[in-house]
């Protein structure tokens, strides 16, 4: 499971470092992908075929179904670690994120996401702990 909340750089090449913590589980190499919210997703390979599985499953018919595949197959790259833990983030997935040089990786359970500095800290910002409280006892946790 991945958690924590780590800053880090993107050098002039586009790499960036994966924190030590996180690249045990993913392995050597991964997944990058459009996410949500206006950040990128990573996923090892088990949980992205996971995913892509579930997507195939989605009926071809139905305009929602096309949509997200052409979404997250078509914004998706296979990356590999070098040998100081650096991946390089394709140019394409960096722009959709507008991630320039900040970032903040944060591990949420199955995925990790990649957000530009200024979209987390707006993110971040938005978080309302009471609201969530409030939902966890709606849903029984």
């Amino acid at each position: 499971m991945f958690m924590g909340e780590y800053s880090h750089t993107v050098d002039v090449k586009g790499r960036l470092i994966i924190p030590a913590k996180f690249r045990e589980s993913l392995g050597e190499e991964f997944v990058v992908s459009k996410g949500l919210d206006g950040c990128l997703f990573i996923h090892n390979n088990k949980e992205w075929q996971n995913f892509v599985s579930k997507l195939m499953e989605l009926p071809s018919g139905k305009k929602d179904a096309r949509q997200f595949s052409r979404y997250f197959l078509g914004g998706a790259d296979n990356v590999t670690l070098d040998k100081l833990g650096r991946v390089l983030i394709p140019e394409v997935l960096r722009k959709n994120a507008a991630i320039d040089k900040e970032v903040v990786v944060i591990g949420v359970g199955s995925r990790i996401e990649i957000w530009s500095r200024e979209r987390w800290e707006g993110i971040a910002d938005d978080i309302d702990a009471e609201e969530i409280a409030e939902q966890m006892a709606l849903l029984g946790i």
